[in-house]
């Protein structure tokens, strides 16, 4: 068969619905993560990357990662070389808002096109195996006596679990802006500082320390959630007797300069990937909360968050 006569051929079998529009065409996607490999964002994106082509809402993704300085590196680089890409995605969340807002880069998160909220995940705050504390109220009684030498590890400046470190210094008594947080380029690097025993406390989202806390690697003393996560035992920080409540959340954001028709095929193309098996496995294995937020409503939660999170940030002396 003649290859006109071929493209002719498949046009109509999708026309009269035989062929579904995606198996025409669907698209390579390029997938920026803004942080190092075996972190929180990490395994977001990569998680949605396989149900993208699981659900045949892309043929391919590629993945990115451009970690260091809670995001805005990755997002200095998906601002600049993605315009107009109406196939490139970027991971985001609560730890870049916390990042733009304490590090002042020169790109803003608004120059790209909001797509989705995911998920959202409370962080679990854990020792290493072999620490000489064992609980939080160990920890709580060292930061009273000596808050410097108490060393909190986790993510980049600013991120939800640094945020959640100086909420507990200061519903404990202590001076937030005296706490002595260790920042990291990625969860991976916080993992193994943890587990080398160079942090005290390390804080995280569960899905980054699920492994080693089963394992006996680490000991989980808290989660920064209003009820015990399910099926994870746990106490929260409220139930012992430390009133911080913080979540995280992640979603992707689209490349610069998209338009209104193409802003809608890829947020379509993602919410076709939500439904599909492979997320939701996915959302159970990391134990996530689904917090699926599209459109206006999407636009208006960041613009809230960014006014939330400053005001708690400035309030604990982050800024």
């Amino acid at each position: 068969m003649r290859r006109d006569t071929f493209l002719k051929s498949l046009a109509a079998f999708a026309a009269t619905g035989a062929l579904p529009l995606h198996a025409l065409a669907a698209p390579n996607v390029k997938m920026l993560i803004p942080a190092n490999p075996g972190g929180g964002w990490d395994i977001t994106g990569r998680a949605l990357g396989k149900a993208l082509m699981d659900a045949k809402a892309a043929d391919t993704v590629s993945f990115d990662n451009k970690g260091g300085a809670a995001g805005a590196l990755g997002l200095a680089q998906f601002v600049n070389g993605s315009k107009n890409d109406a196939n490139a995605l970027m991971v985001m969340g609560a730890v870049m808002l916390g990042g733009i807002i304490t590090g002042k880069p020169p790109v803003n998160l608004s120059q790209a096109t909001p797509i989705a909220r995911l998920i959202s995940e409370y962080n679990v705050f854990v020792l290493p195996a072999n620490s000489p504390f064992k609980t939080m109220a160990d920890v709580v009684a060292q930061l009273k006596k000596d808050p410097g030498s108490v060393k909190w590890g986790g993510g980049s400046r600013g991120a939800t679990e640094h945020i959640a470190a100086a909420m507990i210094a200061s519903r404990v008594g202590v001076d937030p802006s005296k706490i002595n947080y260790v920042a990291f380029r990625g969860g991976g690097e916080a993992t193994a500082a943890i587990l080398g025993g160079n942090v005290t406390i390390g804080g995280s989202g569960m899905s980054e320390f699920a492994p080693y806390i089963a394992d006996g690697k680490m000991r989980a003393i808290g989660v920064t959630s209003e009820q015990r996560l399910p099926g994870v035992n746990v106490p929260t920080l409220k139930e012992q007797g430390i009133d911080v409540v913080i979540g995280n959340w992640r979603g992707v954001y689209g490349a610069p300069g998209l338009t209104a028709p193409q802003r809608k095929a890829l947020t379509d193309m993602v919410l076709t990937a939500v439904k599909s098996a492979s997320w939701q496995e996915a959302l159970k294995k990391n134990d996530w909360t689904p917090a699926v937020l599209t459109g206006p409503e999407f636009d208006k939660f960041v613009d809230d968050e960014f006014a939330s999170l400053r005001a708690i940030m400035a309030k604990s002396g982050m800024v």
